[in-house]
């Protein structure tokens, strides 16, 4: 079945909600998993990290090499499907291992979302549009923790203790497998590099992916984007991880369904006009110079750095919400240039493997390791401070990660002209008029 291109860019952005509701939602409920498991913070930050980021990083490519030689929306809702049985075994799990388990199924079957999805929007959406359309689908990142949150404060009593979350992990599953049935019935297949006028060479190569990495190895440009995204992050899942506890722990009897609601809102609002904006005024200065994609996230992430150390160091509730707010007005900014960078440079027949190498970067550095390491950070600080002060060290040192993310943007503002130019080059050798963008 052929659907529009505007229909299929709102399903996958639905699929990525959805995606990032089941991957979100275990942050949220964290302090009350480990309280029913019985958990350290390093076994915490373990399943919140390492055990799904691991499965994630290495399953994406296989899934890459499917979605770059098969039709790609077979995958995706296999992948759909995948994630969400393991969503509901989540809700059944009864100890650590159980619950390792079940991330790590999540984990591989959410590694087959992003690339599937980043290829078919690089082949509907031509260069000068690519950006704001991949930020579209980046908004799922805002939309899934505004309702994995409202989620949660929907099923929290008068009393947080009462809160059923395995009940939210087995309803989230179902959904889900519903959804992969309604994206198999109802997405059609774009046709490979017909956005770029490249539609029957795109279709006529044949992919290894050793040559595909050479390729990639030449763009510097494309591997400081990736490096100052994984970077940047790397603070945004370690906050992710210990927001809820660092709430609890600074005001024991605040309202935490206000609460949840509050970060709800704050999540689909600023992160999302953060991430549209970032996007769009990208597309916008690009026309006149090719560096406004690293340009925007280095001013991004340098103007997150104070606010993200204030927010941690805020004495209440109300304030570090306040702090969390300015903060992510900047750093959802980078998701659209970013991926646009990502899937502009790569090969067109290359593309599902690219954001699969892309993903496997960001989160080896940022979602494996942020939340181990600040878990690991704040049982180390717990030795000679009190828990309060453990948590607000350990997220304010995670915090300087953002330098890393600005000296690799600063890198992608020097080398991009050049290989920018490159792939355009690549592509010109290879260009053949497309007439239908589905196959």
């Amino acid at each position: 079945m052929r659907s529009s291109k505007t229909f299929i860019l709102l399903f996958l952005t639905l699929v990525a909600t959805l995606n990032f509701i089941d991957r979100q939602i275990i942050y949220v409920f964290a302090p009350f998993i480990q309280k029913d498991l019985g958990l350290s913070n390093t076994e915490l930050g373990f399943l919140l990290g390492p055990a799904f980021a691991i499965v994630y990083m290495f399953s994406a490519f296989p899934f890459a090499a499917l979605a770059d030689r098969f039709k790609r929306v077979n995958v995706l809702a296999f992948a759909i499907a995948m994630w969400s049985a393991f969503t509901a075994f989540t809700g059944l799990a009864k100890g650590f291992h159980a619950l390792a388990i079940a991330r790590m199924g999540v984990g591989i079957g959410e590694a087959g979302a992003s690339p599937a999805s980043q290829s078919m929007i690089a082949d509907l959406y031509p260069r000068h549009k690519r950006a704001t359309a991949l930020a579209v689908i980046a908004l799922a990142v805002p939309l899934g923790v505004m309702l994995a949150n409202f989620i949660a404060a929907a099923l929290i009593g008068e009393d947080t203790a009462q809160i059923n979350w395995r009940r939210t992990f087995i309803l989230l599953g179902v959904f889900g497998l519903a959804i992969a049935l309604l994206f198999k019935l109802l997405i059609g297949e774009p046709k490979r590099g017909a956005s770029d006028g490249l539609a029957r060479a795109a279709k006529s190569v044949k992919p290894s992916f050793l040559s595909d990495l050479a390729v990639l190895m030449q763009l510097p440009s494309w591997w400081l984007m990736c490096l100052g995204v994984a970077f940047g992050s790397f603070v945004a899942w370690s906050f992710a991880g210990f927001q809820t506890k660092f709430i609890l722990t600074l005001e024991p009897e605040v309202d935490f369904r206000r609460v949840l609601i509050a970060i709800g809102l704050i999540n689909g609002i600023a992160y999302s006009l953060s991430t549209y904006l970032g996007a769009k005024l990208t597309d916008i200065l690009s026309r006149r110079t090719i560096r406004a994609y690293g340009y925007i996230p280095l001013i991004a992430v340098l103007c997150a750095l104070p606010l993200a150390i204030a927010s941690f160091q805020a004495e209440s509730v109300t304030m570090h919400l306040i702090y969390i707010f300015a903060f992510l007005l900047f750093l959802g900014a980078y998701l659209g240039p970013t991926s646009a960078i990502v899937q502009t440079l790569a090969p067109i027949h290359i593309r599902a493997t690219s954001a699969a190498l892309y993903g496997f970067i960001t989160t080896a550095i940022a979602l494996a390791s942020g939340p181990l390491v600040s878990g690991i950070a704040i049982d180390y600080l717990l030795k000679s401070h009190s828990r309060l002060d453990a948590i607000r060290l350990a997220m304010s040192g995670v915090s300087f990660a953002f330098l890393l993310s600005a000296l690799c943007f600063i890198g992608v503002i020097i080398f991009l002209p050049r290989d920018w130019k490159a792939a355009q080059m690549r592509n010109a050798a290879n260009a053949d008029e497309a007439i239908d963008i589905f196959d």
